[in-house]
């Protein structure tokens, strides 16, 4: 899992409230267990019309957030399913952060496994972060995990919180796998004592 220290980019307003893991990416896409290709169909369903032409309306087609690498999205983010095609599509995307006033607990506790930082903010916050988001290529957010600190293109400075052990997580790259191996040296010395006592097991 890629590090997540600090992230400077064009941040991508969603205004709309309880967008779920089916809006994010619909059930035809879950067919598969590979973690990449998705990106393409994120938000499939508002992205492009019936005939496959991409909507010049939705967010993500404008010229200015192509490339965001952050979203900041109205309540309740991520609500539905417990798919975890949803985290796997934004960072296939090219998400690296989502910003709301609150996320469903299966969504939010992905991300954290796949290398996306969800930050939660007050609705007053967010306002002011929509605003920003809402002007474009002219105006970038920086967040910085290590900090604590959502910094915006005038130079107005938010903090979050966030759980002391996910943090650290996210600043190491570890997902379950790299936790585990952090252990590997007292998994092999307790499977060496095993071995030696047991030797018939």
């Amino acid at each position: 899992m890629d590090k997540f220290t600090s992230l400077t980019s064009v941040a991508a307003p969603m205004p709309v409230i309880n967008i779920d893991t089916d809006m994010i990416i619909p059930k035809q896409f879950l067919k598969t267990i590979k973690r990449t290709g998705l990106g393409k169909s994120l938000f499939f369903e508002m992205r492009y019309h019936e005939d496959g032409t991409e909507n010049a309306d939705f967010v993500l087609n404008q010229p200015a957030y192509r490339n965001a690498q952050i979203l900041v999205a109205g309540d309740n983010f991520g609500c539905g399913s417990s798919r975890e095609h949803a985290p796997w599509a934004l960072l296939d995307f090219g998400v690296r952060c989502v910003i709301s006033t609150s996320f469903a607990d299966i969504f939010y506790n992905n991300c954290f496994k796949n290398g996306i930082l969800p930050v939660v903010v007050t609705p007053e916050e967010l306002d002011k972060l929509m605003d920003d988001a809402q002007r474009g290529q002219n105006a970038t957010l920086t967040v910085d995990l290590e900090s604590q600190t959502i910094k915006g293109p005038d130079g107005g400075t938010i903090t979050f919180e966030i759980d002391a052990f996910r943090k650290h997580c996210l600043l190491n790259g570890l997902d379950d796998i790299g936790l585990t191996l952090e252990k590997a040296p007292a998994i092999d010395s307790f499977e060496s004592g095993m071995t030696a006592a047991r030797p018939w097991v």
